[in-house]
């Protein structure tokens, strides 16, 4: 499933200094019955967003008009816990593009760049930087240039690189999921085949 490119995102964000943030809070495990990857976005931090009667809790960030845009910026450790991908189809469901925090779960990070999500690692001294930003103005943006590898905080113009497995961004780049790379691929596999004795 192909999604769009992302090569440079500038945006608002919205900020959740939590530290150990785990799967099951991201998307409880009642709502991973559906395979498809729509409409988990309204279920994203279910828990944490709405009361027991679905009305929403005004002190949860997602709730908060305050903040917006496509940016998520997370305390350290976040997508911990069980491997579903569905933690990473509700953040991009919900319209979230890119996570900044100072560590990712291994398996989360997998999940987040086979379907579009850029997860950014910042030192923790950068990552204060970020949160100090928005704190003081909730409109500020930060400008994420996935082909030079590098987060701007744009109204102070701090930034910082970030590493990314070459392959993933290369998919990133084109709005390639691993199937898309493949077909990209057809005449080249199709010419080595020809190619081929046997």
């Amino acid at each position: 499933m192909a999604y769009d490119k992302f090569t440079v995102l500038k945006s608002t964000c919205v900020p959740l200094p939590l530290e150990n943030v785990d799967t099951d809070q991201i998307i409880p495990a009642r709502f991973l019955k559906a395979t498809k990857r729509e409409g988990f976005g309204d279920n994203l931090f279910r828990d944490w967003r709405y009361n027991n009667d679905d009305s929403p809790k005004e002190d949860f960030v997602l709730n908060n008009p305050t903040y917006s845009g496509k940016v998520l910026v997370a305390g350290r450790n976040f997508g911990s816990g069980s491997s579903r991908e569905h933690a990473a189809w509700a953040i991009y469901d919900y319209g979230f593009r890119c996570v900044i925090s100072s560590f990712f779960a291994d398996i989360f990070k997998g999940n987040a760049l086979n379907i579009g999500i850029l997860p950014v690692t910042v030192t923790p001294a950068f990552l204060d930087m970020v949160f100090k930003a928005i704190e003081a103005d909730a409109n500020a943006e930060v400008e994420v240039d996935l082909y030079n590898q590098k987060v701007t905080i744009v109204a102070t113009g701090e930034s910082e690189g970030f590493e990314i497995n070459g392959y993933k961004k290369n998919n990133m780049l084109n709005g390639f999921d691993d199937i898309d790379y493949l077909q990209n691929m057809k005449s080249e596999i199709g010419t080595f085949e020809e190619a081929r004795p046997f």
